[in-house]
């Protein structure tokens, strides 16, 4: 079993960052697809950013060149940098993790196995 703990959501103004942490437990951790999602109020729940175990990164097209997915395999965590946050990212951002998507399998859009419970972001206007 895998379990996934998000935290470092918060409220910000347009234009303002965030770092996103998702803590795993699972010691091998470093064989796992990671990937954030969120779902907006109201809203499906979309894929944000995803990282093979290579290192290898994929975003969604409306958050490129504004978040960063970054992971530190040592202490089984995942991050996500937000910046120039803009109303349309407030939603709840959840991590997830899957042992058998890899390379090309491991997108943002992919089916993840195992989900944390989320950590929610608002941006004001």
């Amino acid at each position: 079993q895998v379990q996934l703990a998000e935290y470092g959501g918060g409220s910000e103004p347009t234009g303002g960052s965030l770092k996103l942490t998702c803590v795993v437990t699972r010691r091998d951790y470093s064989n796992y697809c990671m990937g954030w999602f969120r779902q907006a109020p109201g809203k499906e729940r979309e894929g944000v950013a995803s990282i093979d175990t290579d290192g290898a990164t994929m975003y969604t097209d409306s958050v490129r060149g504004r978040f960063t997915i970054s992971r530190d395999d040592a202490e089984n965590t995942l991050f996500l940098q937000m910046n120039d946050l803009k109303p349309e990212d407030t939603a709840v951002y959840i991590c997830a993790a899957d042992h058998f998507l890899e390379g090309n399998s491991c997108l943002p859009e992919a089916d993840f196995s195992f989900w944390g419970q989320g950590t929610e972001v608002t941006v004001s206007p």
